[in-house]
Formats: structure tokens, C-alpha cells, sequence
């Protein structure tokens, strides 16, 4: 399986200069208030908010912010904007099949920044459900290999119920049903398993390849993506 997410798909390798940015807090936080929102406000009874919880802690997110986060979603704070999760299609240069996931209070604001980065990198925002039929919905799990047994680790994942794994560099991914999700991370770290992190992503159906100077272009405009409050994730067809 392959696929780009540009921030869940490396937020395990970047976590500590991703610390250093303005905006990381702001993203992972509207994260946690969304699971929260969704499940409630405890981590052990909404897996979807321990991931998000865990995803924090690994940007070093203070606590006070992760409860803060949290009450927003369960609407605990008064006065505050409700974030709401958005899907975007777009088509970038390469014929490049785009989904962006953001987490927005204002969507005139996030649709405003959002064609304004478009605009200069020669790409668009398609109708929603032009491009998602191309994109299957699974599970990832992130376990860092260096100085373990990497083929043990993969073998352990297959064992427990994924149903393909990669690597990239010394990260394995190991993709799941996403219902199955919770229960494979869960047997992983049973077996002594540090899981950097884990929560759903979408792969593509048909990858498609695009030239080095592409690339170069591609991964450019990934990072004034990237640079957008509202953004969270970007999956490409790569």
C-alpha cells in the first residue's frame, strides 16, 4: 500500500521540529477537541481521543492545553467556535488527485486561504466526491524499527491482524481495517511494541507517478498546505 499524508504520514519523524512551529498546537489541539466532540471527553472510553491525546503528547503539548482541547469539544467552555472537520478534493499539477482534511471555525476562512495557495501553485479544488472514489479508508499504525528487530516487529503486526506493511526509512507502517484498528495497536503494545502513533488515514486505489522536478514542486506546495492553521492532513494519489 501506498499514499502521502503529509502530516500523519510524518508526524512520527518531525514531531520535535514540528514543536517548534507556530501552528503545530493549534492543529493537534483542534484534533483532540474533534474526537472529543465526536466520542466525549475520556480518553479510555473514545480510542479515537486516546490517539488524539497521544498525538499531542508527542508534539509535548502541555497538559493544560490538551484538557482545554478536550472541554471545548464537550462543550465545556462557553463562547467558543465549534471546530468542525472538512474534506476538500482538489487537482494539483501532475494530474495529482488530492483529499485535505481540515478542522475549521470558520469555513469562508479556510475555503478563502485554502484557493489563495492554490491560485500560485497551479492547482484547484475540484466538486466534493469527484476524486474520493480513488481513496480507500484504513487504519495505520507507526512503529519506529531502529535498533530492533524489524522483521520480528512486522511479523508481530501481520500476526495480529494487518493486512499489508511497509516501510519508510526505518518507520514501519502496518495498515489495518479500521475497525480492527484499536484491537491491533492494542495486542502490539501487549507485546512490548512502542507505537509512535496510530488513526486513520486514506491510501490510493490506482498510485500514480510523477517525474523528480514534479516532486520537488509537489513537495513545495505540501508546505504551504502544511503552513494553513486549518489543514491537517493532505493524502495525495502518489
Amino acid at each position: 500500500m501506498s499514499g502521502h499524508s503529509h502530516f500523519a504520514g510524518i508526524k512520527h519523524k518531525k514531531a520535535a521540529q514540528d514543536a517548534k512551529r507556530a501552528n503545530v498546537f493549534t492543529k493537534v489541539a483542534r484534533i483532540v477537541t474533534l474526537a472529543a466532540k465526536e466520542g466525549g471527553g475520556n480518553p479510555d472510553m473514545n480510542f479515537k481521543l486516546r490517539l488524539a491525546v497521544d498525538q499531542a503528547r508527542a508534539v509535548n503539548m502541555p497538559k493544560d492545553n490538551i484538557d482545554r482541547a478536550i472541554k471545548r469539544g464537550t462543550g465545556e467552555l462557553k463562547d467558543q467556535a465549534v471546530i468542525e472537520e472538512v474534506v476538500y478534493e482538489a487537482l494539483a499539477f501532475g494530474n495529482i488527485a488530492m483529499l485535505i482534511k481540515a478542522a475549521t471555525d470558520n469555513k469562508n476562512r479556510t475555503i478563502s486561504e485554502l484557493k489563495g495557495v492554490f491560485a500560485k501553485n497551479n492547482a484547484k479544488l475540484v466538486p466534493a466526491r469527484s476524486l474520493a472514489h480513488l481513496f480507500k479508508n484504513v487504519g495505520v499504525i507507526y512503529v519506529d524499527t531502529a535498533e530492533k528487530d524489524a522483521d520480528e516487529i512486522e511479523l508481530a503486526a501481520i500476526e495480529a491482524g494487518a493486512i499489508d506493511t511497509s516501510f519508510q526509512a526505518e518507520i514501519l507502517q502496518a495498515y489495518t481495517d479500521p475497525r480492527d484498528l484499536r484491537e491491533i495497536k492494542d495486542n502490539l503494545e501487549k507485546k512490548g511494541i512502542s507505537v509512535e502513533s496510530a488513526g486513520l488515514i486514506f491510501i490510493p486505489l490506482s498510485p500514480v507517478a510523477i517525474d523528480r522536478e514534479t516532486q520537488i514542486d509537489y513537495e513545495n506546495f505540501l508546505e504551504k498546505l502544511d503552513e494553513l492553521d486549518d489543514v491537517q492532513e493532505v493524502y495525495d494519489n502518489l
